[in-house]
């Protein structure tokens, strides 16, 4: 596959997306410990305009008024630690690096049993998506690694 192929820029761009988004919402954890949790629970049901009585604007408003700014820590590390490893993985499939498309393979392949079964618990269409769309990178992927080794394979035997 050409190292300019479109499919793996596309690929590239997504996983700096995926990174990028991370990213926002870990700087928003670190914002979080600068006030209450209360506070910011309530602040959010009411710009989501949230029933606060309904249990799953419950469950949301109990958890932020209970985590502690050790757990906000480590939630911001862990979405760093995630945001730098797509980055450098969208980095290595940019440049058409080998690596990077095994580890997109493996990174990819590893969601889609859960991305199959929670759609086997309930349809909808960005769950769809998301299994459509991570099979497409495995597949194009697997593809790529191939057709690399078949290269390297007939540079080898001339």
């Amino acid at each position: 596959m050409p190292s300019n192929s479109p499919v793996l820029r596309g690929v590239a761009l997504f996983e700096a997306a995926k990174g990028a988004l991370v990213l926002v919402a870990g700087f928003g954890l670190v914002r979080l410990l600068h006030r209450e949790g209360d506070q910011v629970a309530d602040l959010l049901v009411s710009h989501l305009h949230l029933n606060p009585a309904n249990q799953h604007a419950r469950i949301f408003v109990d958890l932020l008024a209970d985590l502690a700014s050790g757990k906000l820590w480590l939630l911001a590390t862990l979405a760093l630690v995630y945001a730098l490893v797509r980055f450098i993985e969208a980095y290595g499939l940019w440049r058409n690096r080998a690596w990077a498309k095994w580890f997109a393979a493996l990174s990819g392949g590893i969601y889609v049993p859960f991305e199959a079964y929670a759609l086997y618990l309930g349809f909808s269409w960005l769950k769809l998506a998301a299994l459509v769309i991570n099979v497409a990178v495995v597949l194009y992927m697997g593809l790529s690694i191939r057709s690399n080794s078949t290269t390297e394979s007939q540079r080898q035997a001339a």
